[in-house]
């Protein structure tokens, strides 16, 4: 991930229970924080809770999140050992918005197939700022 001299990342293992998930938005929070990441902290941070709560509810072992990124763009990458990629299902309370909220807010996201398991990716970014000169 990353190409620019902006790129850092952070591997964090998730316990596998939902107290996950708030270790994984800390997690997220302090990266975001720490390389000056310009976009919406709270679009990141809902992406990864999302992104959590379907590893632990749909997938088998405890998830491993990885965040990369820096000042304009973030990607998101939740592993877990099961080998059965998600299916986009309803959204709605029944079923949660999980995938939908996911491709909402990020540029892009698939899946990937791994040794041991699956990856689950997305990409976010800063919108543009205007660059301005002075007269």
């Amino acid at each position: 991930m990353g190409t620019g001299l902006d790129s850092h990342m952070v591997e964090h293992h998730l316990a596998e229970e939902m107290g996950s998930i708030s270790v994984a938005r800390q997690v997220a929070r302090d990266a975001l924080i720490t390389w000056g990441y310009r976009g919406r902290f709270e679009d990141v941070l809902l992406v990864v809770s999302e992104m959590v709560t379907n590893a632990l509810v749909h997938g088998a072992g405890a998830p491993v999140l990885r965040i990369a990124g820096g000042l304009g763009h973030i990607r998101v990458e939740v592993g877990d050992s099961s080998d059965a990629l998600p299916r986009p299902r309803s959204p709605g309370p029944s079923d949660g918005w999980g995938l939908h909220v996911v491709e909402e807010l990020s540029i892009a996201w698939g899946t990937s197939l791994q040794e041991g398991g699956k990856v689950v990716w997305c990409d976010l970014a800063a919108p543009l700022t205007a660059v301005t000169t002075a007269d």
